[in-house]
């Protein structure tokens, strides 16, 4: 499923560390590169119009504009091997037919110089991608792919432009891309006229999720003048109203180059990629005049409320609470990238964690069970807008939720936010600029999507440090600037939206009945020969799905295209404290400290195995030592970039039997806070708090609700574990842990008027799992932070508890992992596996 809305969160969460060798001889390469270009510098048809170095983030960004056709193109040079190119259109429809949504799928089944049908899939073994994908967003279309091969990443390049500029557009592939009449049995011309199309499927399943509903309204009733206003990827009842025709016209002046922005990004050199551009696609066209532009949205003069419906949720914790209500407030044009950074930081102050007004004021009310959906700072639109409210309440609460609203609006204005949660937000920005991860290249496309889209600067977005920089300054000058952002933008705001939406009973059925009335009224205006030819296009249709493809023309890479050697990442692993293994990596971190650990479940009891997930869920959020839950937060922003906790099931590669079941304990931190993460590990261990009764429920009714809501997208992935319950023990854990036995267990804990004996397992699973006796750890940071992050582990390593008594496994198939150690090159022994695993599972 292609995703409406692109997220454009966790901004600088991906990069991959390098090899120390590869890393020093890329870095120096890219960046200096880079700067050697001159603004007015004419390259391949490009001319380059701004050079900015983006020292906190390690890139050049070059700027360059097409001569021939106005294509805007944007490359940053960074010392990244995993390279990545996007194009982006502004897509803007004017209707529900979802027209932007089926091009984006029907341009990816053959173009001209590659007719095959399904280019993309059919490239991805003749490919060493990372990444292949397409986006419909409400106002634009991107197409992104990633590889670390330079021959590669021309091939990619050819099938990419050719599709999004020359596509077959064939009235098949639209047929079967977008919607279409076939009978119910297409052998059978006696059977039934149905709407068949993968988009239309696709629409109807994503508008049986009621947060999908929710959201979608939302955009639509706050922003309603323009495309908005409209569902870019489709209503099923609308896309029966789009034909070929009009797909034909839409691509033809959407998809052109002067409606165009391109992105490059990574180690590769500049000039390959404008020569292959130009000479392949745009030296093709002339500049024409788009007019795509997005005017910005009438302002209201008095606020607004609307009301919707949806399905019932069958897994709701409680039946008679499930109605969703949000207020809502128009915000600036994310254009003006510092108004827009304040705000996304405002918002976090407002709604993160449990220290935020509006989680103390709504989710601590106990009216509800979790924030409404799209909650906080959405920057997707031309104007951003601001979301909060709560879902899992009785209808009778809509007021009650609207005033606790604006009575914490109102609070705000008066006591402002304190300094610590400040700090902790400017802390956790500093962690994001400097971690490392595999996909910064498409986060980065992502991040700077919308802004881009609505001719904003794309640069001036990047420089994060200028924005902290003058965000601080404006505190300094003004104390009160926050609390006046809060009056503007939410007081006295009267563009302001008030959405609620309430089950209905029958409301399936409607959406059934219009479906059956609109399918009457397309049938019944077909004639004979209409209805012939429907019949003989189905089996047309069949015949061309099941002719295999001829797939010679698409590029692929020979074995001289690839390095013969892949980088060998150096791994050390020492025993410390009573001969427990940790696993040292050094590498590049940037200053960064990744810490993790994985406890072993095998001691653990089976009448305890299904809450494990709970435990992991709950055991960082229910305070620990001298610290409450509130101060545990607190703590955990302001000194690390996180501590998770998750259940950890690995199957062994050869025997199906066997595997290893653990909890996974993850987290990472500026390397000066290192001895305050590891001192929370510490206290986590060995005195977590489980005393906050009402805490807990509020911690166990949004686990509940988030769960329920996550089912109708992930379907497949519940059927998926389900269906493996039976055939490995494996699988009967992954089950237990995250499929829909969890769910419903959570839903039974939601329901439970007296909680307390679930409260009361908690210490018991502690017992067993946070402590030393099967646990292993493993260190990535830089060379010079090894010595320090070594004591600190040890430390923790020696103050955590051991068993007093030697428990047995309870499963004798579970793998028990060896502390042995063997030096790096030996043969594969117990030693080398625990390294194996530990690197192949991914952190965080």
């Amino acid at each position: 499923a292609r995703p409406e809305r692109v997220c454009s969160e966790g901004i600088f969460c991906h990069f991959r560390s390098l090899s120390r060798r590869a890393w020093r001889w890329k870095s120096i390469a890219a960046n200096e590169r880079a700067l050697q270009y001159r603004v007015g510098e004419q390259i391949h048809g490009f001319t380059v119009k701004q050079v900015t170095a983006v020292p906190e983030l390690f890139l050049t960004a070059v700027k360059l504009s097409h001569d021939g056709t106005g294509a805007r193109y944007l490359h940053v040079a960074r010392e990244d091997s995993n390279n990545l190119f996007s194009i982006q259109f502004r897509t803007t429809p004017m209707d529900s037919t979802g027209v932007p949504h089926i091009l984006e799928h029907t341009v990816l089944c053959g173009s001209q110089k590659y007719p095959c049908r399904d280019p993309f899939f059919k490239m991805l073994n003749r490919s060493l991608s990372t990444f292949m994908n397409a986006f419909t967003a409400s106002d634009y279309t991107l197409y992104p792919f990633s590889t670390q091969n330079p021959k590669d990443f021309q091939n990619l390049l050819s099938v990419y432009l050719d599709a999004a500029f020359f596509p077959c557009l064939r009235q098949l592939d639209f047929w079967q891309e977008g919607w279409r009449l076939e009978h119910e049995n297409p052998a059978d011309p006696q059977t039934p006229l149905v709407f068949k199309g993968v988009v239309f499927n696709e629409m109807k399943g994503a508008f049986t999720d009621n947060e999908r509903i929710f959201a979608q309204h939302l955009q639509n009733k706050i922003l309603p003048d323009h495309t908005y206003g409209v569902i870019s990827g489709g209503d099923p009842l609308c896309i029966p109203d789009l034909t070929w025709e009009q797909l034909k016209q839409f691509h033809a002046t959407h998809y052109h180059p002067s409606n165009s922005r391109f992105f490059t990004y990574g180690n590769f050199p500049l000039e390959q990629h404008l020569k292959q551009i130009h000479e392949e696609a745009l030296a093709k066209f002339e500049r024409i005049e788009s007019n795509t532009d997005i005017p910005k949205q009438k302002l209201w003069d008095k606020p607004r409320e609307h009301r919707v419906t949806c399905g019932l949720d069958s897994f709701a914790a409680d039946p008679s609470k499930q109605t969703t209500v949000s207020v809502s407030y128009l915000l600036t044009d994310i254009t003006d990238t510092f108004e827009t950074f304040t705000l996304s930081l405002l918002s976090s102050l407002l709604v993160d964690g449990p220290n935020s007004p509006f989680y103390k004021a709504l989710i601590e009310s106990g009216v509800g069970t979790d924030f409404s959906p799209d909650v906080g700072f959405n920057g997707s639109t031309r104007e951003a807008y601001f979301s909060v409210g709560l879902q899992g309440i009785a209808e009778r609460d809509i007021d009650t939720v609207k005033q606790i609203i604006d009575r914490t609006v109102d609070e705000v204005i008066v006591k402002g936010f304190e300094e610590d949660r400040i700090e902790a937000l400017l802390h956790k920005i500093e962690i994001q600029l400097k971690h490392q991860s595999t996909s910064f290249g498409l986060a980065l496309t992502s991040f700077i999507a919308s802004c881009w889209n609505q001719d904003g600067d794309p640069v001036e977005l990047l420089k994060i440090a200028d924005k902290v920089s003058q965000f601080k300054q404006c505190l300094k000058e003004n104390p009160r600037f926050l609390q006046e952002k809060v009056k503007t933008y939410f007081k006295d705001n009267p563009h302001k939206l008030t959405l609620s939406m309430s089950p209905e009973e029958d409301y399936h059925d409607k959406q059934a009945k219009m479906e059956a009335e609109k399918l009457e009224k397309k049938v019944n205006a077909l004639s004979e020969e209409e209805k012939t030819q429907i019949f003989e296009k189905g089996l047309e249709l069949i015949a061309l799905q099941s002719k295999p493809q001829d797939t010679s023309c698409l590029p692929a890479l020979k074995v001289s295209d690839i390095e013969p050697r892949i980088p060998f990442t150096v791994l050390e692993t020492a025993l410390t404290a009573d001969d427990i293994p940790v696993q040292y990596c050094a590498q590049p971190t940037n200053g960064v400290v990744y810490f993790r650990a994985v406890s072993s479940l095998n001691t653990l009891p089976e009448e305890l195995k299904p809450y494990v997930p709970l435990f992991c869920n709950v055991i960082t959020r229910m305070g620990c030592g001298a610290l409450d839950y509130r101060e545990q937060a607190q703590k955990i922003e302001l000194k690390t970039g996180g501590m998770s906790v998750s259940p950890h099931i690995i199957p062994d590669d050869s025997h199906l039997d066997v595997y290893e079941q653990g909890v996974l304990f993850s987290s990472l931190c500026l390397d000066r806070n290192l001895p305050d993460m590891m001192n929370l590990w510490s206290e986590i261990f060995n005195n977590p708090r489980f005393e906050e009764e009402e805490h807990f429920r509020v911690l166990v009714k949004k686990t509940a609700q988030e769960l329920s809501n996550g089912i109708p997208d992930c379907g497949h992935l519940y059927a998926s574990i389900r269906a493996s319950k039976n055939l490995t023990p494996s699988g009967e854990l992954q089950e237990m842990f995250s499929g829909m036995d969890q769910v419903k267990l959570m839903k039974r804990i939601a329901e439970m008027p007296d909680i307390k004996p679930v409260l009361r397992k908690l210490p018991r699973i502690k017992k067993y799992l946070l402590n030393s006796d099967n646990i292993r750890c493993s260190v990535n940071a830089a060379p010079q932070q090894i010595p320090e992050a070594s004591k600190e582990v040890e430390k923790f390593l020696k103050g955590i508890a051991r068993s007093k008594k030697e428990r047995k496994p309870v499963r004798p198939h579970v793998i028990e992992k060896s502390s042995e150690v063997k030096p790096v090159g030996s043969e594969m022994g117990s030693g080398v596996q625990i390294t194996r695993k530990l690197v192949n599972v991914s952190t965080l």
